[in-house]
């Protein structure tokens, strides 16, 4: 048999996310049933993180093992064959049978996309947190730095869910901003163009981690956007932090407006 390691990229618009569900059409599904045509065996795919449906991936990676001899270049070919345009895979590699695409993953990057001007492009509508007014980037910029570190993020993990532990550790966590003027065009965090009737400014959060809880950069998010609309003070994100107690936090952001960037290893 043979271990692949793929990267991938795709629109989470209209699946259930990535982990294959009892109804809907998620990635880990679409994944299966291409290699079960390819390899005429049931294949198990694992992917480095369990994306939530709507949210969307630069950079995500899988790994599965086949019996039919095939080249890797090949596997690229072959699976775009079988997949929705919606999902691509970009590249192949042979591995170890020993890679575990979860479980061996050092640093995930994901990224976050804030809209705030009253009218939004019908092209970025899935792709986008339209929230309409103006947000203080200082302050959610001052509010970010304070996840940075090894702290328990129990205060940001979904209601009801269990997991090993709830510390992890963030490596950075930012914010940047590009606003445009009235019907100008302003480029966006995946490709596009996000053209505007009114004045906006398209917000961009980044962080990267060695882990992430479920729910976690969204509830971050809505977290940060509290203190944007200045219902908050940035310091309130350290209380939050230290609180472990997720009623504390923001409201859980859009799924959207979320993009898993990449996976490293």
């Amino acid at each position: 048999m043979t271990t692949f390691k793929i990267t991938l990229a795709y629109d989470g618009t209209g699946f259930v996310g990535w982990q294959r569900q009892a109804s809907g059409t998620s990635i880990q599904g679409l994944l299966e049933d291409a290699l079960r045509e390819l390899d005429e065996r049931d294949v198990a795919v694992i992917g480095a993180g369990r994306t939530d449906a709507g949210v969307h991936a630069l950079g995500q990676v899988a790994g599965f093992s086949l019996v039919r001899t095939i080249a890797a270049d090949t596997v690229v070919r072959a699976l775009n064959a079988r997949l929705p345009s919606t999902v691509r895979v970009l590249a192949a590699i042979e591995v170890p049978d020993t890679f575990h695409a979860r479980f061996h993953a050092r640093v995930k990057t994901y990224r976050y996309r804030i809209w705030t001007g009253e009218v939004l492009s019908p092209f970025e509508r899935d792709a986008v947190w339209h929230a309409v007014g103006a947000l203080d980037v200082g302050q959610m910029a001052a509010a970010a730095r304070i996840v940075t570190g090894r702290h328990d993020f129990a205060a940001f993990q979904a209601s009801g869910g269990v997991t090993r532990t709830t510390e992890r550790e963030v490596f950075s966590s930012g914010i940047v901003s590009e606003r445009s003027g009235a019907g100008g065009e302003l480029g966006s965090g995946h490709g596009g163009a996000l053209h505007a009737g009114h004045d906006g400014e398209l917000i961009t959060y980044e962080i990267t981690g060695n882990g992430f809880l479920r729910h976690m950069v969204r509830n971050i998010v809505g977290t940060l956007v509290e203190v944007g609309r200045g219902r908050r003070p940035a310091a309130w994100m350290g209380e939050v932090l230290a609180s472990r107690d997720r009623a504390r936090a923001g409201p859980t952001a859009p799924s959207a407006g979320l993009f898993l960037v990449s996976v490293e290893y």
